[in-house]
């Protein structure tokens, strides 16, 4: 049955629309299980029912009509159990319920199973036959696989305003889509979506309605020209070298494009409302899908032509529908990968917030996104782009939410939110210049994370007192090769005199897990328990040297250098790192520079160092505590898989425990201990990071008024009360929950965001 699976699946995600999914579902499982009956039953949790949406076998006539309550008849149980119901005889079971408009009466065997995402209950697939038996386990577990597919489908058909319920009832509005990501960016915007594909990328062109018909048509008249002129050109160009049989092929190509074949099936899809990359990309889809399904190899192999033809034509598409794109005010941009490029073809005064289906926090998009402030959710994987262009959207970059068609409630909460946030934001200002001081006169220095220059701008205009985390894999990152020793001299150089006195902490090039350059690809499995951070650059002296030496030699003169190891997990590494940092030192001295030797760091991120911090803290002059990777490595989570996005929370006990025992042990050994990741920039953790004794807490220059007006507010004695409190709590979440609570009570309330949060747990609740 697997061919057979893979086909429906192909046919699936080519269906146009929800109700051509179900359609192809109920036909092709009848078909493959050889049953009499295949149904599907949505399921609305706004009225708590099921109907009946598709179906083959049943009277075509109760299509829409046919509703169950929650927990009515076979199919309500099959919903509440959450598992299969195989029944020889339906009618035998007590809950069964008998619907006369389906004229189901004449069938005895049933086998239903629930459709469930994310753990919500969608539907039920049920298969029925007239002959007395249960189905057997292979035909169960087949009709499984199908609804964990249809799953995908209803999910990305709620997004896009196409679930049931629209379509069987008119007057209904459309529900609230919601989908989880990774936070990119903070911050919370209200916007129009504008989605953008990659350059000759078919597999992400959205579909959008055109407003000039004829535009459209003359546009795909340019691009089918332009690239038949090109596959006259190629061949010309290799007549010399090619046999004639060869040569054939591109006037095949060239034939398929003209108006009998593929240009003429594009232009009928603009015809009927679509524009030309999305017709495009929909004929290509659908001739790529039958070639593949054939059996003869030779012609399955002509898929990838026509994908070449494809992806030609949708290039030069894109030529001309890039000068002429006009751009809404308060743009939510949204692709499959977000660049830097995109960002910077979009005026920034129109850029309300980002959506990226791939990519994470630490993606050179996200990156840039915190530098220039703009709310930004990463790792989006089900949202079904296709079909958002155009569409209200609300991005959460706090809680890493993307709202799709909200709700007027959802909106108006949303609005008040931005609104306030918009005003505490400018309020902050007055204590730009002030000193994070507690109350009781305990001082805490709020430092930044920085990679790029405008980063630098905002964080001194917020007062910040040094760099605790410079990421230098960012200028690597914005190149085509690795920079040279004098190019890393000039950029380090900027950085360090932009902030002198001040301290910056230049972290060594930390590539690897999900941070990659494109000229130096690591491919692995398992990329975070993979070839990353130190490792890299140790099995590459040559990059480390030439790294330190560009850091030594631009701090000449400035002595506010400090450099940080990451991703350590043992003794021996930082004995090896620190053996070349001094011979760096050296050859720079030999150069007749007068370069101080800088202090030197390890970034804790590994629970194999949390238990060796004081054998560490001796061969160092200070430590860091790298709280996402920490987080991610003693849970087990990788952050950015918001499939997993729930289980990732950094005060689980374990997380605490760990950070307490970190700083106790620096101390111990008479080493500062800083901590630079995102629990730092989060003003409910600042204030347990400043009970727990942290020297330094370095964060997102965005964050660092809000964390500054939040520690301004507590009392050193009153943050060691809460964390007396709250480590007693064996739940990360009663952890958050108590913690913002004591706050709120403490006058705090303001800086916390629970609004947000408490009205996503209401509205979740409700479903």
């Amino acid at each position: 049955m697997l061919n057979t699976l893979r086909t429906i699946v192909q046919e699936v995600s080519a269906a146009s629309d929800l109700q051509a999914a179900l359609d192809i579902i109920v036909q092709r499982v009848r078909e493959a299980m050889e049953t009499e009956v295949c149904s599907v039953y949505l399921f609305d949790s706004d009225n708590s029912s099921y109907t009946l949406m598709a179906t083959e076998g049943l009277n075509k006539s109760a299509i829409g009509l046919a509703k169950l309550s929650q927990s009515e008849g076979l199919i309500g149980q099959v919903g509440q159990r959450e598992e299969p119901i195989n029944l020889e005889e339906a009618s035998s079971h007590p809950k069964f319920h008998y619907i006369p408009e389906t004229g189901e009466e004449k069938f005895h065997a049933f086998l239903g199973v629930p459709i469930i995402h994310h753990r919500m209950i969608l539907g039920v697939l049920v298969v029925q036959q007239q002959k007395r038996r249960r189905f057997d386990e292979h035909e169960e577990a087949f009709l499984v696989t199908m609804s964990a597919q249809l799953a995908g489908v209803i999910a990305h058909a709620e997004a896009t305003g196409s679930l049931h319920v629209s379509s069987v009832n008119t007057n209904s509005i459309a529900k609230t889509a919601r989908f989880q990501g990774s936070p990119g960016a903070s911050g919370v915007s209200i916007g129009e979506a504008v989605v953008l594909a990659p350059a000759a990328d078919l597999s992400v062109v959205p579909d959008r309605d055109h407003t000039d018909i004829n535009k459209e048509l003359a546009a795909l008249d340019k691009a089918l020209e332009a690239v038949r002129n090109e596959m006259r050109n190629t061949a010309a160009k290799l007549s010399g070298r090619l046999p004639e049989e060869e040569r054939a092929l591109f006037d095949v190509y060239i034939r398929m494009l003209d108006d009998n074949a593929l240009g003429k099936e594009i232009r009928n899809r603009i015809h009927e409302g679509n524009w030309a990359a999305g017709a495009l990309r929909q004929v290509i889809q659908e001739h790529v899908q039958n070639f593949e399904l054939m059996d003869d190899a030779y012609l399955r192999e002509r898929a990838v032509d026509v994908k070449d033809l494809g992806r030609r034509v949708l290039a030069s598409l894109q030529q001309d529908e890039q000068k002429n794109i006009e751009y809404p005010d308060n743009i939510i941009l949204i692709s499959e990968e977000l660049t830097a490029s995109m960002l910077a073809d979009v005026p920034h005064n129109k850029l309300a917030g980002l959506v990226s289906v791939r990519g994470s926090s630490n993606s050179h998009a996200a990156i840039l996104a915190r530098a220039l402030g703009i709310p930004t959710v990463m790792g989006v994987v089900e949202l079904p782009y296709h079909k958002l262009t155009g569409k209200p959207m609300i991005v959460d970059g706090n809680l890493g939410i993307a709202y799709v068609s909200p709700s007027r409630e959802l909106l108006e909460h949303y609005q008040v939110v931005v609104e306030e946030e918009r005003e505490f934001t400018k309020g902050l200002e007055a204590i730009s210049d002030l000193a994070c001081v507690t109350p009781d006169h305990f001082r805490v220095p709020l430092w930044v994370n920085t990679g790029l220059m405008t980063d630098t701008v905002r964080s001194l205009d917020r007062g910040a007192e040094g760099v605790g985390l410079y990421r230098t894999e960012v200028p690597f990152m914005l190149r085509e090769r690795f920079p040279s020793e004098s190019e890393q001299e000039k950029i380090y150089r900027q950085q360090l005199e932009a902030f002198a006195p001040r301290p910056v902490t230049m972290r060594t090039l930390d590539i690897g897990g999900d941070k990659s350059l494109s000229y130096f690809p690591i491919k692995e499995d398992n990329p975070f328990l993979g070839w990353r951070g130190i490792r890299v650059t140790l099995d590459h002296p040559e990059i480390f040297l030439v790294q330190v030496r560009a850091m030594l030699k631009a701090s000449v003169g400035l002595d506010n250098l400090r450099i940080m190891l990451p991703m350590i997990t043992n003794v021996f590494e930082v004995e090896e790192a620190l053996h070349l940092i001094h011979r760096a030192h050296a050859e720079v001295l030999s150069e007749g520079l007068p370069v101080m030797m800088p202090p030197v760091g390890v970034m804790i991120e590994v629970p194999a160092a949390v238990y060796q911090v004081r054998e560490l803290a001796r061969r160092v002059d200070f430590l860091s505590i790298g709280s996402n990777d920490l987080t991610q490595y003693l849970l087990a989570v990788d952050r950015n898989n918001p499939r997993v996005a729930g289980l990732y929370n950094s005060f689980h006990p374990a997380v605490l425990q760990a950070l307490q025992k970190v700083v106790e042990d620096s101390h111990r050994e008479g080493k500062t201990i800083g901590i630079c990741g995102e629990m730092a920039g989060d003003p409910v953790a600042a204030v347990l990071l400043m009970a727990m004794g942290f020297d330094m807490l370095s964060m997102s220059a965005t964050n660092l008024l809000k964390v500054k007006w939040a520690l301004r507010k507590i009392t050193m004695k009153r943050a060691k009360e809460i964390l007396a409190e709250v480590t007693k709590l064996d739940n990360a979440m009663v952890i958050r929950s108590s913690l913002e609570l004591a706050l709120c009570r403490d006058g705090l309330g303001k800086v916390l965001g629970i609004k947000s949060k408490r009205f996503k747990s209401n509205e979740e609740t409700s479903k």
